[in-house]
């Protein structure tokens, strides 16, 4: 059985003894029940993983003695932002979830005219924070030791400023013939997500205004929790590491 992974945003260096935070205190006792002299995995998002050893474990406090720091090799080469429309229910931490699984770098959720879900204040505060620990737990079943930022809630021209710099941007939607595989591999790749209802007209003409290309997954009409899940393997597959491109540099 694999030593569990839990994040921490403590600060990590090897052969030190340091005390969990809560979330990750409350995760090893009481959800674990791990006890003192069983290894875990810890991590904070550098890059790096940090075998440590359980030397307490209460219910408000557990401390642990940190190995060596082991370079994590799980991040893809291929940078992708994701921009996903918000969706009812758990869809959105389904696409979440399995977007962090897959390699994605940033997540910026969007509202568009067809989108259903409105957030605003503390609510829209609430929904961001609980995202980001979905990308968290995602995170740590999959392996890696970054984690995917979840940023606050875009209108679409927001994401058209905020993805700019994207050497190749792709609004998917089943209304196009053109294929991923016609197209050259990208440093840095934009995805753009519409909702349950799909983009508009107005919206895919304005995101092609703003250089994002068409791009289709197949004749069929994907939910919007699988399109992310659909265009990132195939995507992984061409141009990160998920396949043919696995010594793929972008030097």
């Amino acid at each position: 059985m694999r030593a569990p992974r839990i994040y921490t945003p403590t600060e990590l260096a090897p052969d030190t003894t340091i005390s969990l935070d809560e979330a990750a205190t409350q995760h090893v006792s009481r959800v674990l029940r791990m006890q003192p002299g069983q290894v875990l995995i810890l991590f904070n998002g550098n890059g790096c993983d940090y075998p440590a050893t359980l030397s307490r474990v209460g219910k408000k406090e557990v401390t642990a003695e940190l190995g060596p720091a082991q370079h994590n090799e799980l991040e893809s080469p291929l940078k992708v932002v994701l921009g996903q429309v918000l969706s009812r229910g758990d869809r959105m931490d389904y696409a979440i979830q399995k977007s962090v699984e897959m390699g994605i770098t940033t997540i910026v959720p969007l509202v568009s005219e067809r989108c259903e879900v409105k957030l605003k204040g503390d609510r829209e505060d609430k929904r961001l924070r609980h995202w980001q620990s979905v990308a968290v737990s995602a995170a740590e079943q999959c392996g890696r030791a970054v984690v995917p930022r979840v940023e606050p809630v875009a209108t679409l021209e927001e994401w058209f400023r905020y993805t700019s710099d994207c050497d190749l941007k792709l609004v998917l939607h089943h209304r196009t013939e053109k294929s991923l595989e016609s197209l050259a591999r990208p440093r840095q790749l934009a995805l753009m997500i519409g909702p349950e209802g799909g983009l508009s007209e107005r919206e895919i003409a304005g995101a092609e205004a703003a250089g994002f290309l068409p791009a289709a997954l197949g004749p069929r009409v994907l939910r919007t929790e699988t399109a992310p899940v659909a265009a990132l393997a195939l995507c992984q597959w061409l141009w990160g590491d998920g396949g043919q491109a696995r010594n793929y540099s972008p030097d």
